[in-house]
């Protein structure tokens, strides 16, 4: 799917995705990854929600977001609660939704100037 949204100061938005590969820019990706307005963290270590453990929200945490947004891949499927907890310890949002409604959903953040960081599995 095409997305057109344009009117973001963001350096990063996602303009499009499909089963395998998010475009960013006008670069493709095929792997998981974390995004926010000013960064693009790329092979972001978990290949699908299950193997997702705390450690692998350190980086995006990092970024300081007031939402994280975690793409869980083609389906919605939820992680353990404990692996989120160093987030909800921290009062940020978190939100879990596939990954192409988080795809949208960052776009739409990032066009209202919120601090979002999304962590996009590719599965």
């Amino acid at each position: 799917m095409q997305l057109s949204l344009d009117n973001t100061d963001a350096k990063y938005v996602i303009r499009g995705y499909d089963d395998r590969i998010i475009r960013i820019n006008s670069d493709d990706y095929s792997h998981s990854l974390i995004v926010s307005a000013n960064q693009l963290i790329e092979n972001w270590a978990p290949p699908n929600i299950d193997d997702l453990i705390a450690d692998h929200l350190i980086e995006p945490l990092s970024l300081k977001p007031t939402i994280l947004l975690i793409g869980s891949g083609s389906k919605l499927k939820f992680p353990d609660q404990s692996t989120l907890a160093s987030a909800y310890q921290k009062n940020i949002g978190v939100e879990i939704m596939d990954t192409p409604a988080a795809c949208r959903t960052f776009n739409l953040l990032c066009s209202e100037n919120r601090n979002v960081v999304a962590c996009l599995i590719i599965d």
